[in-house]
C-alpha cells in the first residue's frame, strides 16, 4: 500500500495575504524536506469549496491541516466527512505583534478545527503542533508524525507467523489473529514448530552448505561446536529462512524450548539471531507481541532490535540489563568481540549467541503490552546503551535510562507489564507515542 500524506493549508482572504503566502511557501519547503512525496495544493485553500476540490481525488494516510489564517470549523468538517485517517493540526505562531492588525489568527482557527475534530472523533483523537516552519521543534514533531503514519500503514501490510505455542506460564505472548487484524491491521498465521523441524531433518548437507557459509561469515567460533550441532543448525536455518521467504513473512515468534533441545537436539536461538540481523524480526518463547514490538522498532529505524528479559537493575547508574539465552541479532555484537558463539546457559547445547551488545548514545525501550483487562498498551522509555561487556552467559545489553531505572522497574512490576522488552538503537519515543495515539492505544511513557 503506497503511503500518501496531504497538506491542507486553510484560511480566509480577509487576513494579510503577503504574510500568509510566506508562511505557505515556508511550510511546503519544510514538509518537502521531510518527505518529498507529500501532496500539496498550488495555493492556500481560502474557501470550503477549494478544500473540497483539492481533496476530492485523494486517499490519504495522513492529513496535515494547517491554519494559515483563521478559518471556521466548516473547513475541518469537510475533511472529516471524507477521511478517517490520522490528522495533524498545525497551528502557526502569530508572525508579528506590533500593536496593529492581527495578521493570521491561526490559533483561534486551530480551536475551531480542534472542536470539529473532537465532535467527529472524540477528544484528543489527533496530533497537534504549534509554531513557525523555521522552528526545530515543529520540524521534529512533523517528522515524527509522518514517520508514525508510515509505520501504521506498514503494519497493515505485515504478515506475521507464530511458529509453535507459547510454553506454559508464558501466555502473555499469545495472540489472537482477529485482535491483531482489528487493532493493527496485521495478518497472523500459525504453524507447529515440528513442521519446520521435520523439514530441516530431510535436508542434505549439500543443500544446507550456503546457509552454513552465510552463518560463518557473521559469527565467531561456530567451528568450536560439535559437528552434528553445526550441521543441524544449518538445516534449521534453511528451513526457517525458506519458510519466511516462500510465505512472505515479515516477522516471526518462535517456540524454542523444550522442543528444539529434546526433539531436534540443537537450539533455534542462532537461527533467530541471523533472521534478526537481516531485519526479519524474530522473538523466542513464541512471544507474538514481542515480535510485533521488534517489527515496529525496525520499521522506524531500518535496524535490528534487541529482545530480552529485564534481569538486573543498578539504582546508582540508573541502568537496566536486558538478557536472553542467545538469539540476539549478530550485528548488535560489540566490535571488540564480534558475534561469539557459545552454548545455551541452561541446556549446555549450542550454537547460541554469547556476547555483549555494542553501545549507543540513543536507545528506546519498547513493548506492545496488554492490561489485565486485555486492552493494548505501549511501554516507552528512552536512554542510551552503555559500553558494557557481556553480563551473563547468553546475550546482554545494558540501558541507562533517562527516567529513574528504579522507578521504571517498580512501576512496571506494580502494573503487571510483561517480562519481555525490545531495545531499539535510536530515540524514537515521540514517534512511538504518536503511533500509539493513531492506533488508539494507551501510551505509558517514562
Amino acid at each position: 500500500m503506497k503511503f500518501q500524506a496531504i497538506y491542507v493549508p486553510i484560511g480566509v482572504g480577509t487576513y494579510e495575504m503577503m504574510t500568509a503566502h510566506e508562511q505557505f511557501n515556508n511550510s511546503i519547503e519544510l514538509l518537502k524536506s521531510i518527505d518529498e512525496d507529500i501532496v500539496v495544493p498550488d495555493d492556500i485553500l481560502l474557501t470550503v469549496d477549494a478544500v473540497a476540490e483539492f481533496i476530492k481525488d485523494k486517499n490519504p494516510n495522513l492529513v496535515i491541516l494547517q491554519n494559515i489564517t483563521f478559518a471556521n470549523a466548516a473547513y475541518a468538517s469537510e475533511i472529516l466527512r471524507h477521511f478517517d485517517c490520522p490528522i495533524l493540526l498545525w497551528t502557526l505562531r502569530e508572525p508579528v505583534i506590533d500593536g496593529t492588525r492581527l495578521r493570521s489568527n491561526s490559533l483561534t482557527g486551530a480551536y475551531s478545527a480542534a472542536n470539529a475534530i473532537c465532535a467527529f472523533r472524540g477528544e484528543g483523537k489527533f496530533e497537534h503542533v504549534f509554531g513557525a516552519p523555521s522552528e526545530e521543534k515543529v520540524k521534529k514533531a512533523l517528522a515524527a508524525t509522518i514517520a508514525a503514519a508510515k509505520v501504521k500503514v506498514e503494519l497493515t501490510g505485515l504478515k506475521m507467523s507464530a511458529i509453535g505455542h507459547t510454553p506454559q506460564g508464558f501466555g502473555f505472548g499469545r495472540a489472537l489473529d482477529a485482535e491483531l487484524m482489528s487493532r493493527f491491521g496485521v495478518t497472523l498465521e500459525a504453524i507447529e514448530a515440528r513442521e519446520l523441524i521435520n523439514k530441516a531433518m530431510k535436508y542434505t548437507d549439500e543443500e544446507c552448505k550456503e546457509y552454513l557459509e552465510d552463518a560463518k561469515r557473521q559469527v565467531v567460533g561456530l567451528s568450536n561446536m560439535p559437528e552434528q550441532n553445526i550441521k543441524d543448525f544449518a538445516r534449521l536455518y534453511k528451513a526457517y529462512k525458506t519458510y519466511v521467504e516462500d510465505n512472505h513473512i515479515g516477522a516471526i515468534s518462535s517456540r524454542c524450548w523444550p522442543d528444539f533441545f529434546t526433539e531436534f537436539g540443537t537450539p533455534v536461538c542462532m537461527v533467530l539471531s541471523l533472521l534478526n540481523a537481516i531485519n526479519i524480526p524474530a522473538s523466542c518463547e513464541a512471544d507474538v507481541y514481542g515480535a510485533l514490538s521488534m517489527f515496529i522498532g525496525t520499521a522506524f529505524t531500518g535496524e535490528s532490535t534487541f529482545f530480552g528479559d529485564p534481569v538486573s537493575m543498578d539504582e546508582e547508574e540508573s541502568s537496566i540489563t536486558f538478557w536472553h539465552c542467545g538469539m540476539a541479532a549478530c550485528n548488535l555484537a560489540r566490535c571488540d568481540t564480534g558475534a561469539t558463539v557459545g552454548v545455551h546457559p541452561n541446556r549446555k547445547i549450542g550454537p547460541v549467541m554469547d556476547f555483549g551488545c555494542k553501545s549507543s548514545d540513543e536507545a528506546t525501550i519498547f513493548r506492545v503490552g496488554r492490561t489485565a483487562e486485555g486492552k493494548f498498551r505501549f511501554f516507552i522509555a528512552d536512554g542510551e546503551v552503555m559500553d558494557k561487556p557481556k553480563q551473563f552467559n547468553g546475550a546482554s545489553i545494558v540501558v541507562k535510562t533517562n527516567e529513574s531505572a528504579e522507578k521504571i522497574v517498580k512501576e512496571t512490576i506494580k502494573h503487571g507489564w510483561e517480562p519481555h522488552y525490545v531495545v531499539i538503537y535510536k530515540n524514537i519515543a515521540d514517534e512511538l507515542e504518536k503511533l500509539g495515539n493513531m492506533l488508539d492505544i494507551e501510551v505509558v511513557r517514562f
